[in-house]
């Protein structure tokens, strides 16, 4: 197993040099995949590297997107509630691998900083090794554990075998998404956003055909979506791997940096925080679906489709998030701690500006994002009553996910973790159940309680970040 890895990343960093050796490439330190987020306008930088993060956010928020459109066309009405529902737990797990990953990319992005190339071919071959036993591991949870899954998300009897499948298929499959976050997170550390962005459009295209394909034209229903989304992060890997073996990396790598060595503790310390909070927000997000699905099916469904559209919402602050972890750490690094506030605050009122025209959108017309997943008219209307409730999260995201980012870009995931939690636990699930309560309760009322969520998080961040500054003047 580890040889064989040893010869996928020799085949995967193998530049034009000609006289190196074949698992030891000592490439240039600065070039085009690397860029220097020290110095030069602010905003311009923080919105050129975040274009290529948000059309890659984009390209991945249509995985989930295209799924449940086709099912929703070609598929059953049970097939929307469980793609819906299996997509919640595969969410979950992606998004704590992204977590994990966060920390090679603010680690990375803080050895650039710092000068220090010669510790990230010693950080990456720490993470193929750690990342390869995870994925085993998380394949194993949800091929085993599916329909456990299923029960305690409360799906609908008419769904709850298809969920299981969808989750399954997706679990055998995993060790792509593990694939491609990591290398998306280790370019990202280099400051370039551009190679993930073409990995995820590959992605797409191959995601597109094989839903096409498997459900409109094989009928295969909640298992061929799922079958295209696994079948296209194994395409997008593959040719992600042919690509990056005729680039040039600013860093070196050799045979003795693939192991487990003491990077892993230095970026696994840096991620578990947000990995853990990323784990906990979205397993509240699952109790908050499982409160939905005992509404019934037609609830559930609007949910389900309401969440592919928040899919979409979140992209702004999202990007704005990854970005500015990676613009922050860098400077950090250089010692350059008055750009990164800047850097936080230029975020700040770049997503909110952009926020705004969101939650207008959302808010007045939620209907008409809806119906593209469905013609079923109750469920175009459960979504959007969700949607009406939910939009003001397109503004106060912006500013929470901007914190989150200054501070994830400091290395202080801690108070990140501590707000995540809290956030979800002692908020969001509680006013979502008490909410769900009210006669004759409607989605608009449990989807409020995500914004107020978000308005305790902006509170929550503001006492962090005066606590820290009173911190630095009084030492």
């Amino acid at each position: 197993m580890q040889r064989q890895i040893h010869k996928t990343i020799g085949y995967l960093l193998r530049g034009h040099t000609g006289t190196a050796e074949r698992f030891g490439f000592k490439l240039e330190q600065r070039n085009n995949l690397a860029d220097d987020f020290t110095q030069g306008s602010i905003a311009k930088k923080l919105i050129q590297f975040m274009i290529p993060v948000l059309g890659a956010l984009i390209l991945q928020a249509m995985y989930g997107a295209v799924d449940l459109l086709v099912v929703g066309q070609f598929g059953t009405d049970a097939g929307i509630s469980a793609v819906a529902t299996g997509s919640n737990v595969v969410n979950l797990v992606t998004f704590v691998i992204t977590g994990l990953t966060m920390g090679v990319t603010v680690l990375i992005s803080r050895y650039l900083g710092e000068g220090n190339q010669h510790r990230i071919g010693k950080a990456i071959g720490g993470a193929i090794c750690f990342f390869c036993v995870l994925a085993i591991g998380i394949m194993v949870l949800m091929l085993v554990f599916a329909p456990t899954f299923a029960g305690l998300l409360n799906a609908p009897a008419q769904a709850f075998d298809l969920t299981v499948t969808y989750v399954r298929i997706c679990g055998a499959g995993i060790a792509f998404v593990v694939a491609y976050n990591v290398i998306s997170g280790i370019f990202r550390g280099m400051g370039n956003s551009k190679l993930p962005l073409i990995f995820v459009a590959i992605a797409c295209m191959v995601n597109i055909v094989g839903d096409l394909l498997f459900v409109a034209v094989f009928h295969m229903n909640v298992a061929g979506a799922a079958l295209a989304t696994i079948l296209a992060q194994a395409v997008s890997v593959a040719l992600s791997i042919i690509i990056i073996r005729k680039q040039k990396l600013p860093f070196t790598l050799t045979k003795k940096d693939i192991g487990f060595n003491s990077e892993i503790r230095n970026f696994f310390k840096l991620g578990f925080p947000i990995a853990l909070q990323e784990l906990l927000t979205n397993i509240s997000f699952l109790i908050l679906c499982a409160i939905i699905n005992g509404m019934g099916l037609e609830a559930s469904s609007g949910y389900g489709i309401a969440q592919k559209v928040v899919a979409f919402v979140m992209l702004i602050p999202s990007s704005l998030m990854q970005s500015m972890s990676a613009f922050v750490a860098q400077n950090v690094g250089a010692g350059k701690e008055d750009r990164a506030k800047k850097a936080m605050k230029t975020g700040m009122v770049i997503g909110t500006v952009i926020g705004v025209l969101i939650f207008a959108f959302a808010f007045l017309r939620g209907d008409l994002p809806s119906a593209l997943f469905t013609s079923n008219t109750v469920y175009i209307a459960k979504s959007a009553e969700y949607l009406k409730g939910f939009s003001p999260e397109a503004i106060l995201t912006c500013i929470v996910f901007s914190f989150i980012g200054y501070f994830n870009g400091h290395g202080r995931t801690l108070p990140v973790m501590l707000q995540g939690i809290s956030a979800s636990f002692l908020v969001r699930v509680p006013l979502s159940y008490l909410f769900s309560l009210k006669p004759d309760a409607s989605l608009i009322d449990v989807g409020i309680a995500v914004p107020i969520a978000s308005v305790y998080g902006i509170v929550f961040f503001v006492i962090c970040y005066i606590v820290s500054e009173y911190k630095k003047k009084t030492t």
